[in-house]
């Protein structure tokens, strides 16, 4: 048998898992493919993915690949694993990939969206944040245009996860309306736990119109100092886990 490393495509529903990363207890997306593969081959794997999502967030491009010595082709993994999957879970794609290649070392960027609902909504609760507060998009947009860069992103990560480096790279940050949605896109070559939501969180506070009289509302100088200043200070402003999607992982084609 030859040994082979298998790259995946994946899309899922986070809302009834505990995040990607296997643990020991709750269900996790992670675990549920392993056990796909093992039922597939009859071998246990090490499953590696481009990143780790949080409890309730999606995916509609998450990338991880496996080293595995079996027969079965690349391209038939897809069929297999959906066979034992769950309906929450879905391979979109399975294709051969060098020895060497790595879905979370070897990511240039990942590419996430966020999707804020001003209406509520019976259907799509779980598919986005609703939040009905009257909002500048403007606002929003200037805020976005703030982030893009190169800045240590320590006070939008959770304390706990901080790394010794925090700088991330972010490329474009945008906001847009659709109907009744406002979609915020956002590509970076890394993100900490709880950036993207933090920032989501902040923004949103930044550019609501009505001022909360239980939470102080951001302006957006003193979120520009946040972003461009060495601070520790944490920003608390989270948005909910169930409107932030991974979109896609770029990787080099050659």
């Amino acid at each position: 048998m030859n040994q082979q490393n298998i790259k995946l495509t994946i899309e899922y529903k986070g809302t009834n898992f505990a995040g990607w990363q296997s643990q020991a207890g709750p269900r996790t997306i992670q675990d549920e493919i392993i056990e796909a593969i093992f039922k597939t081959t009859g071998q246990k794997t090490r499953l590696i993915a481009a990143g780790r999502t949080d409890a309730g967030v999606h995916a509609l491009g998450q990338v991880a690949n496996f080293v595995i010595e079996h027969d079965l082709q690349a391209d038939r993994y897809k069929e297999a694993l959906n066979f034992y999957l769950p309906d929450d879970i879905r391979i979109l794609a399975s294709e051969p990939v060098p020895v060497t290649f790595d879905a979370r070392r070897d990511a240039l960027f990942k590419r996430y969206r966020y999707l804020v609902g001003t209406e509520k909504s019976a259907l799509y609760r779980d598919y986005r944040w609703e939040y009905t507060r009257p909002v500048d998009l403007e606002r929003l947009r200037k805020a976005a245009d703030l982030i893009v860069g190169e800045y240590d992103f320590s006070p939008f990560c959770v304390v706990s996860s901080r790394k010794e480096n925090n700088i991330c790279r972010i490329d474009s940050a945008t906001w847009r309306r659709i109907g009744p949605l406002l979609v915020f896109e956002i590509r970076g070559n890394r993100f900490l736990h709880s950036m993207i939501r933090s920032l989501v969180g902040a923004m949103l506070n930044l550019s609501t119109l009505e001022v909360d009289k239980n939470k102080l509302n951001l302006t957006l100088d003193r979120f520009e100092d946040i972003i461009k200043s060495s601070t520790s200070e944490r920003v608390k402003f989270t948005a909910p886990a169930q409107g932030l999607y991974l979109v896609s992982v770029g990787y080099n084609k050659g």
